[in-house]
């Protein structure tokens, strides 16, 4: 039975897919099991010096699941799970699955507000923490949540100190349970329905908090499976889980389960800082990994001076965000591994360059989708489709692409054409070929005087520039123009002043009224908790130009300037702010 709230797919859809082989009633709760069976003693997670075999990973995934029956979760439950890069997310995650429960997976950062939303969006009963992590304590958290939301009865604790140390002696009012005592003699548990919802996934919007993303056993069974397939995993793929495991990025595509229902290794990393993972790679012989282009501009900053073994890495994807094609052509040279461009989305379609896909392809499109199943449309403003190579909204329907936001009628009613197309929001085109080009958001344009100006267009050309590692452009109110373009930058130890880079954006041919207006240097850009340019922390900053930079490890640094460049289309308005110096 589909979980309330939930818009599934058409019944003749689904039938189709049933009869064509797409889904195979695959109930997610069953694969460790079946992955046992096949894999037995072979190492499935690393994680520090911990090593898990197949047959270990199950074993501890039914004795969690009998654990989370004793402990009163039912079937159908929600439990909001906030954990980090650590063995028991894995474990958790399928033991819920198994139970017949639906795990609401958090990121570590989220704090009071996002932790709210998901409990009561959700109807949460459980939430699974793990204690104090990184200073924060995120048990008291879930006591401070539970006392504003009744419906939340259970805080179960991987940090078995205070609090949870209490509960095991039975000292606590019953609310903190230590993840510790959630482990029991197995016991027959029926499987869940695969065309129900296995667990929610967040949407990756920074400007609101975040929906929740249903994803079935069966959609996301089908996701993994393709996408492993598409890659050839075996059963000598080490993947490296860099991201948090949380992202649908890292957990399946193909990730933890596509690596796993192969037969590899998953080895977990506590960050993706370059040094940590470095380190792993070479230690655990890597063969694969996935990141966003905001940590891979940070591997090869540190691969000038690492001196890791880095040769048995295949494959470096790169997805979550747009990839510059400056950014795209260091990575084999100095990585030595192949490329592979992802455009993904929680919410479904997946897309992905491939091995034989030429250079120019490699570097300068998002690949082709993961399913012949996948329907792409590229439309125009009213929603006629355009022709190939023709620049529009990204719409898309599968057999892995939701079919509504969980309890979000009104947003739903936005977001999905009639016929059950979804509404990316994404600028896109498609090549003769059928490759993707993904160009931006649509709301992440700059309209000066009255034209439309694709921010991700004038970025890329700003990271061609010699001496910018990364840019980012959001829009300034301006009362002549109605907004102007402001750019972010972080150096490579030269700054070249506004006149520089305008002349080095025109000589690459880009037109005079996308030229910045104001620049500033900063030491690095902001990031969401995704690991995306955090546009609206700009788009603030941007509106106060005196304003310190909070996001910036100590204060404000390098030099702002802003300016109209004469000849351009502004030169007919006002001159905006004076060059400033910020120390």
């Amino acid at each position: 039975m589909m979980l309330e709230d939930c818009t599934p797919w058409p019944a003749a859809t689904a039938a189709r897919y049933r009869r064509e082989g797409i889904w195979l009633g695959t109930d997610l709760g069953s694969l460790p099991r079946a992955w046992a069976r096949a894999y037995g003693t072979d190492t499935a997670l690393v994680a520090g010096e911990q090593r898990m075999s197949f047959r270990e990973l199950a074993d501890r995934i039914d004795r969690r699941a009998a654990g989370f029956v004793r402990a009163g979760v039912r079937p159908g439950d929600r439990i909001v799970l906030q954990l980090p890069n650590v063995p028991e997310f894995v474990e958790i995650a399928f033991a819920l699955f198994r139970m017949g429960a639906k795990p609401v997976f958090s990121l570590t950062s989220h704090r009071a507000q996002e932790i709210r939303h998901l409990c009561e969006l959700s109807g949460a009963k459980g939430y699974v923490v793990p204690g104090v992590f990184r200073g924060f304590d995120h048990t008291a958290l879930g006591r401070r949540i539970a006392a504003e939301l009744p419906s939340l009865t259970k805080v179960f604790v991987l940090d078995t100190d205070g609090d949870a140390d209490q509960e095991a002696d039975g000292d606590g009012d019953g609310l903190v349970v230590p993840l510790g005592r959630v482990d029991a003699e197995p016991f027959p548990l029926p499987g869940a329905d695969p065309s129900d919802v296995a667990f929610f996934l967040l949407s990756g919007g920074t400007t609101a908090l975040p929906k929740l993303i249903p994803r079935t056993h069966d959609d996301y069974a089908y996701q993994t499976r393709t996408v492993a397939e598409l890659l050839g995993l075996g059963r000598d793929t080490v993947y490296l889980a860099a991201l948090p495991v949380e992202f649908n990025f890292t957990w399946g595509c193909p990730g933890v389960i596509g690596t796993l229902s192969r037969g590899g290794t998953v080895v977990l990393a506590p960050d993706p800082t370059a040094d940590g993972c470095f380190r792993l790679i070479e230690r655990e012989r890597v063969t694969l990994t996935s990141v966003v282009p905001t940590v891979a501009r940070l591997w090869l900053e540190e691969r000038e001076w690492s001196d890791a073994d880095l040769s048995s890495l295949r494959v470096l994807q790169i997805g979550g965000a747009r990839l510059e094609p400056e950014l795209a052509a260091r990575i084999t040279p100095e990585l030595g591994c192949r490329l592979q461009q992802v455009f993904g989305m929680a919410e479904g379609l997946l897309t992905m360059s491939r091995p034989d896909d030429d250079d120019h392809s490699v570097l300068h499109t998002q690949g082709q989708p993961v399913s012949e199943s996948d329907e792409v449309l590229i439309v125009d403003e009213h929603g006629h489709p355009v022709p190939r190579g023709g620049t529009g909204e990204l719409l898309t329907r599968g057999p892995y692409t939701l079919r509504g936001y969980y309890r979000a009628p009104e947003h739903n009613a936005r977001a999905f054409t009639a016929d059950g197309f979804y509404r990316t929001g994404d600028v896109a085109a498609m090549t003769p070929e059928g490759r993707l080009v993904v160009q931006g958001r649509i709301k992440d344009i700059v309209i000066r005087g009255g034209d439309k100006i694709a921010a991700g267009e004038v970025e890329a050309q700003l990271a061609t520039v010699p001496g910018i590692s990364a840019a980012a452009v959001v829009p300034v109110p301006d009362e002549f123009m109605g907004e102007r373009i402001y750019a972010f930058l972080v150096s490579r130890g030269e700054q070249p002043p506004l006149t520089v880079l305008k002349a080095a954006l025109q000589e690459r041919g880009l037109a005079d009224f996308k030229l910045p207006d104001r620049a500033e240097y900063v030491a690095r850009l902001p990031l969401t908790p995704l690991g995306k340019v955090d546009k609206k922390v700009l788009a603030a900053a941007a509106a106060d130009p005196t304003a310190p930079r909070g996001w910036e490890p100590s204060g404000p640094t390098g030099r702002a300037v802003s300016s109209v460049g004469a000849g351009t289309a502004a030169s007919a308005g006002p001159p905006t702010a004076p060059s400033m110096t910020k120390g």
